[in-house]
């Protein structure tokens, strides 16, 4: 195994020990739905309790740089922070926080196995089909609407997928998060 995905995996121990929910998101969640590809980080989203910030810093403090004062901001104001471990990998965590559509992702999340070349044999849970296109919609979006990488993602997933996924649900949630513009738009280039 490589030291990312050793990295990966103690990473998975440690929010299991601390019973954290959570799920993988980002180009893991996509290329397991639709086109792998290399990637240079993994994006997790977890519901971590505050109350335990400290404890997970000295647990995570044994092999990554993970600073207490940033999680805990990071949590309370609902933006990621980074673990790092000797600039070998980088893990961006997205507190779920208040967001009804990131905490309905987590109650749909899907277990599998890694599709990151080097974590073929590490199970852990990934976002659905539906909310990796989603979320990946709203990035995006944010992105704003230029990165090829998300886009060919988000169409890789649309194929790999086709006749697979709930349009009804995926335009509810997009008009909700403000992509349903996009959906659109990526159904329609998806036919092409």
């Amino acid at each position: 195994m490589t030291p990312f995905g050793r990295a990966f995996e103690e990473i998975l121990a440690v929010l299991d020990r601390f019973e954290i929910p959570f799920f993988v998101g980002g180009s893991v969640a996509s290329g397991r739905h639709g086109l792998a590809r290399q990637t240079n980080d993994i994006d997790i989203v977890a519901d971590i309790n505050p109350a335990i910030v400290a404890d997970l810093v000295r647990e995570l403090s044994r092999s990554f740089y993970a600073d207490g004062q940033e999680i805990e901001s990071a949590i309370e104001s609902g933006r990621s922070f980074n673990i790092h471990l000797k600039s070998i990998a980088k893990f961006d965590i997205f507190p779920v926080g208040r967001s009804s559509f990131t905490r309905s992702e987590l109650s749909r999340r899907i277990y599998t196995q890694a599709p990151v070349p080097g974590l073929e044999i590490i199970e852990f849970p990934v976002a659905s089909a539906k909310d990796t296109i989603l979320s990946k919609l709203v990035w995006f979006r944010k992105g704003p609407e230029i990165s090829e990488r998300q886009w060919e993602d988000i169409l890789g997933v649309l194929s790999a997928q086709s006749g697979r996924l709930d349009l009804a649900y995926m335009k509810k949630w997009a008009a909700e998060v403000g992509v349903g513009d996009l959906l659109v738009k990526a159904l329609a280039a998806r036919n092409q």
